[in-house]
């Protein structure tokens, strides 16, 4: 069996079709560089290799063996099922290869819907994660009509936080989240303005 050409280069005819859906499910977006794609199979090494990574894995919940890699990465791809929205891989467009993932987040609890992201060691310095999220910014605005967003950075965590900065976001307030101090990092909305929930002190 040949594989898809349009479900990331499957041979399994099952997966082909999980992949179909995906992709109807999931938007495909693009910046100057970046593809925005759906969480695929083949992604799972790259995104394997981030969580077994120290530095990679300090702030996106520490590091994971395989098994537990793969259960996230399941989180990942499911909640595009149970939001209609979620996080996107981030592949370059002139390498073809996986840079990190970036996109929307808001799992059962959280505070509010979220903008993340995250990049594998070899793509980091380069401004992917600011062109990836700054994309998901737009589709949250655009099409599903968020009027905010916020993202939460933990406060040793210096190159998130130029991320943010970077996309127009504030720091609103810092708590202790998972006993270490966060900030809440507030997006500017459509139109440019930062509105604060909280009037940061």
């Amino acid at each position: 069996m040949q594989a898809c050409r349009l479900c990331g280069g499957g041979t399994n005819a099952v997966s082909d079709r999980v992949y179909i859906r995906a992709r109807r499910m999931i938007p495909i977006l693009e910046t100057e560089r970046l593809i925005l794609r759906e969480f695929r199979a083949a992604d799972f090494e790259a995104f394997a290799a981030v969580y077994a990574d120290e530095e990679s894995a300090r702030y996106i919940g520490g590091v994971s063996d395989r098994k537990d890699a793969w259960r996230r990465m399941a989180v990942y791809a499911g909640h595009w099922q149970l939001r209609g929205y979620g996080e996107w891989i981030l592949e370059g467009k002139a390498d073809g290869l996986m840079k990190g993932w970036a996109g929307l987040w808001n799992p059962e609890g959280w505070l509010e819907p979220e903008i993340g992201w995250a990049l594998v060691p070899a793509a980091r310095g380069q401004g992917f994660a600011t062109e990836g999220a700054a994309r998901a910014r737009t589709y949250a605005y655009d099409v599903l009509g968020w009027t905010t967003a916020m993202s939460l950075v933990a406060m040793p965590n210096q190159a998130s936080i130029a991320v943010a900065e970077r996309l127009g976001a504030r720091m609103e307030r810092a708590f202790i989240f998972r006993e270490v101090e966060t900030g809440i990092f507030r997006h500017p909305d459509k139109n440019g303005n930062l509105n604060f929930k909280r009037q940061p002190l």
